[in-house]
This record gives C-alpha cells, structure tokens and sequence, in this order.
C-alpha cells in the first residue's frame, strides 16, 4: 500500500498539482515555505477519497487562514472551492474552566485544587491547568503552574496501550504545546517524553518551530499520506499551523 501511495504521489508532483510543481520536489525550504508545505500537506490529501477530502477542506483553510496572506488564502479558496472561513469566537471549554476556578480564588488555590482533582478539575485536568498556564500574569507563576502539571504527570510511563496513563499522555500532549508555544526546547522535549506518541509528525513540527526549517519535513509529509485516514493530514496541519500563526521562535 505505501509504495501504491508513493507512486500516487509522485505521479501528482509530476503533473505539477498545484504551486508546488516548480519547487523542490524533497523540501520545502526558503521564502516560499509555507506556500510549499500546504502544497505538501494537500499533496498528502490526495490520496484520500473525495468525501473525505472535502471534510479536510475547512481545517486546511483555518490552517491557510493563520498565514495572514491574502494571496495565499484566496488561492486556496478558489482551488477547494470553499466560502470564507470565520474564526469561532466562542470561549473554548478548558478556559471557562479554568477562569471559573480563578474567579473563586487565587492561584495558591488552583493549584491545591487541581493536585486534588476536584471541580473543575474532575474532567480535562491537563486541559484546564494548561489554559490555567496560559491566564499566568507572569512568566514565574506559568513556570509554576507548568511544574504542578509535570507533577502531576509522574514518570514517564514504559506500557502502551490501555496499560498507559491517559492523563499522563494528555498532560504530555498540553505541556508540549505550551512549550512549543513559549519557545522552551528543553521542557519541550521533557514534555514529548510523556505523550502516547513522541515520534508523532505533530512534534516534529512543533519542534521544527524552535529549531527552523519545518519545510525539510515536507518529504515526510507527503510520503506517509495515508489513503484510508485523514489523521495524517489533521496532524500536519496541527502542526503547522503554529508555525503559520507565530512565525519561528528565532
């Protein structure tokens, strides 16, 4: 199946699908890099079905969307066929949470109730202490609410499967964002240790946005499309899109 996917793949970079025809057919390196790597990320759609690719469309254009490009957009706009994309102002539940246990006391208090798990902390602790993390007033009481969070998580855990911690891999999952987010590469990388998944695309992208070059995994990218899944294509759009939104860390 994966030689039948690369040989799709090729056979569509051949054609010249899309901008990405006159680039690099390996990496998607220099100015033009985010233009290339949503080529490689659609690339990697297609060899989906159609109904499954036209789900994928309003992700992929919130993902384009983050760009700030207006010609980069309305390219894709007019190739998926799709209206504009409206960004969803509603609050998102972790921070209803996580403003709530604020509003009833102070940060000594969130802390001491999250360790103890009770409301609202009984349902999406990571979640709730991650956005908690994000409400800091100050970089010392993030790192501090991020510390409880490794607390919290424990030792990484050697099983897999349903022998695994789900709360430790969501812990690791939420603290791998908020380090990807402030530019740390050590808690970065302290945090992927503990995920269901540390070899997954997802970091490798959020890494990249502390490293550079997120475009030398354009290969990758295209080559691990998967025709029966849409979770690969999910993945590089998550992991994208902060690179999108922020930029590099340096």
């Amino acid at each position: 199946m994966k030689s039948m996917i690369s040989g799709v793949l090729m056979g569509l970079a051949a054609l010249g699908a899309g901008p990405a025809g006159a680039r690099d057919a390996q990496s998607c390196a220099g100015p033009d890099e985010a233009a290339c790597m949503l080529d490689a990320i659609w690339l990697a759609a297609a060899v989906l079905p159609k109904e499954k690719q036209v789900r994928l469309a309003r992700p992929f254009l919130e993902t384009a969307s983050l760009s700030g490009d207006a010609h980069l957009i309305g390219e894709w706009r007019a190739r998926l066929g799709s209206p504009v994309i409206r960004p969803s102002r509603a609050t998102p539940y972790a921070r209803q949470k996580a403003e709530l246990a604020l509003a009833a006391g102070d940060w000594d208090e969130f802390l001491r109730d999250a360790r103890a798990g009770v409301r609202p902390f009984n349902i999406g602790r990571p979640e709730i202490m991650a956005e908690g993390a994000r409400l800091a007033p100050t970089a010392s009481i993030r790192r501090r609410v991020m510390e409880a969070m490794f607390e919290l998580a424990g030792p990484r855990q050697q099983a897999s499967g349903l022998d695994r911690s789900f709360e430790q891999a969501d812990f690791g999952y939420a603290l791998a964002e908020l380090s990807m987010q402030t530019c740390d590469l050590a808690q970065f990388d302290r945090a992927v240790a503990l995920t269901a998944d540390p070899d997954s695309l997802r970091y490798a992208l959020w890494r990249r946005r502390m490293t550079g070059n997120a475009g030398a995994l354009a290969e990758r990218i295209r080559n691990d499309a998967d025709a029966g899944d849409t979770h690969h294509v999910r993945t590089a759009l998550e992991g994208y899109a902060p690179i999108l939104e922020s930029g590099y860390c340096h």
